[in-house]
Order: C-alpha cells, then structure tokens, then sequence
C-alpha cells in the first residue's frame, strides 16, 4: 500500500469537501448535521517519525480553522501512546483515536505476535481517556487460541475500558503471511462464515447492550478481497455485517413472541434505519416468520426506537 505525501492528503481533504458541497446543495441538511473529520488509517499513525506526524497533521489545520473540517480521528497501536504523543494530538485537533486491541486476552495476543498485552491497552485507554478523547478499541473475532467465550470476554473488557465505539473484524487467512503457513501446516483453523457471523453477534450485543458504538462489523470489500486473490480462507463476505444484524433481529423477534403469537399478529414496525436487517439478509427473517403466518408484514415507522420494534 502506498503511502500518501502531505500534499496527496491534501488533494484528497479537497476532493471530498468538493463532491461534500455538492451534495449538500441537494441535501443542505447533510452540511449541518455531520461533523466532518479527516481519518488517518490503514496504519499505526503514531509510530510514524514525529516530524512525519506533525507534517500530515498540520495539511488539516487550516481546514478545521476555517470550519470546513470539525476535527481529525485517527487510528494506532496501544503501545504506542503516551503523554507526549497525546500532547501533540491534542494541540492539532485530534478528537477521537482507535487502537487495534484485537483481543483482550494474553494468550492470543501473545501467540499472534500482536507485540502488546491487555496491560498495554488498559494503560493506552486510561490516558486516552484522561485527556478526553474519543477512545474506540477494534477487536478481532477468530484469532489464533481465540473462543468464543474469550471474544465475549474481549468485549466486555472493551466496555470496562470505557470505549465508546468499536469496530469488529473477522480474522482471515491472507497469502504470504505467518498465520498463512499455521494454515498451510495445519496448526490454524479458520472460522467459518456462520461462526464468524456468529462470535461477531456475540461481541455486537454485548457493545450495544452498553451503548458502545459499532462503527464496523467485517472488512471493507477491498478488490484483493472481492476477486478472492490472496484470500485463503476465513469468514469474509460482502455483507457480513448484514449477516451479523441479521442474526440479531432474528434473536430478538423469536424471543420476545412466540410461534402462536405470531399467528395473531399482522403487522411489524421498524425504524426505517433498521428494517432491511429485521427482514434479513435474503430476507430470512421475514420468510421464516411469514411460515407462521403468510400475512404478516414488515412496515417502517419513523417513531419507533432503534433497536425495537412494534407488533399490530
């Protein structure tokens, strides 16, 4: 992956605040609700050279003076905080910092070869967190010596460590990499689809029970991925956080009615924000509870809560 010059970054910052305003012409709405940020990812951004940092952050500055960006969100390694480095954050207007937790446990932490220990998170987190920025922790379901319960466990850590967003990625096999030759060997098993799809739910209700952000479930549909070049083996599919919010809604409709309940019940409301993944991936919810009773229909409702919904 090549990495952008300053100048690139600025290029990019302009052509994105240019296809921004034209939208907003159609939709002028867009403008004054969203906060507009530059992200630095794909990278550990503070284990770049000082100067390199400095560089790249100060393309943005005249950008968040003149209001047309609100602050900068950025993503790094948890040993690879400390007060300096959060001094310099913070005087150029970084808001909010992820760190690539992937896993709260030593153990799988240890044997793949991460190079921190949950004790470096908690630290990172603390300090973060003390000087009031956005703390998001990702996490990585299926690592090597993963289980289930140890993602679950993961999950709850993340919340203890006071993070209010996440992002859940699925482990995959990629070419030419060490876990590709634990795979080749014998000595790594993948998770398959429906146990990715199925840790990764388990880890979504834990941060959405305590109100913690998924800003992601599953990878960006990179073009190595799409053509299956490079691609092992692993849960990837284009629509895995689809799969995900899928599972969920169907635990959520089978446990609050039951199948003769379903019977008497004609109509189901959504938030509209919610209502493709409550009728489900190739609609599998909706088919499922419409062999209890064919009428039933899933209809939208501005006024119902995310995350709930009204039976008629």
């Amino acid at each position: 992956m090549k990495v952008p010059t300053p100048y690139e970054v600025k290029q990019t910052i302009d052509t994105y605040l240019q296809t921004i305003g034209a939208i907003s012409d159609d939709l002028p709405l867009i403008d004054k609700k969203a906060e507009i940020q530059v992200a630095f990812f794909g990278g550990s951004f503070t284990c770049l050279p000082e100067q390199m940092q400095i560089q790249y952050l100060e393309v943005v500055q005249p950008y968040i003076q003149d209001g047309k960006i609100q602050s900068i969100r950025l993503s790094t390694r948890p040993d690879y905080i400390d007060i300096p480095t959060l001094d310099r954050l913070k005087t150029y207007n970084v808001k909010d910092i992820e760190l690539g937790a992937q896993s709260l446990d030593d153990e799988v932490l240890a044997f793949s070869e991460r190079g921190h220990t949950c004790a470096d998170v908690k630290k990172a987190s603390e300090l973060i967190n003390s000087y009031n920025f956005n703390l998001g922790l990702q996490m990585m379901v299926g690592l090597p010596l993963d289980t289930i319960e140890k993602t679950k466990l993961s999950a709850e850590k993340i919340v203890s460590m006071k993070a209010i967003s996440t992002r859940i990625y699925p482990t995959l096999v990629i070419a030419h990499t060490k876990l590709a030759q634990l795979y080749k060997e014998g000595k790594y098993q993948p998770l398959t689809l429906q146990q990715g799809v199925l840790w990764a739910k388990e880890a979504y209700k834990i941060f959405k029970k305590n109100n913690v952000n998924v800003l992601r479930v599953g990878l960006h549909p990179s073009k190595d991925l799409m053509s299956g070049e490079g691609l092992l083996a692993g849960p990837f599919h284009v629509s895995f956080k689809e799969l995900v919010l899928t599972q969920l809604w169907k635990d959520t409709l089978l446990e609050n009615f039951s199948e003769q309940d379903y019977k008497q019940i004609n109509k189901l409301y959504f938030h509209p924000s919610e209502i493709n993944y409550a009728i489900g991936y190739n609609s599998e919810n909706k088919k499922l509870l419409q062999t209890f009773n064919p009428q039933l229909l899933f209809l939208q409702r501005e006024d119902i809560p995310v995350g709930t919904f009204v039976a008629e």
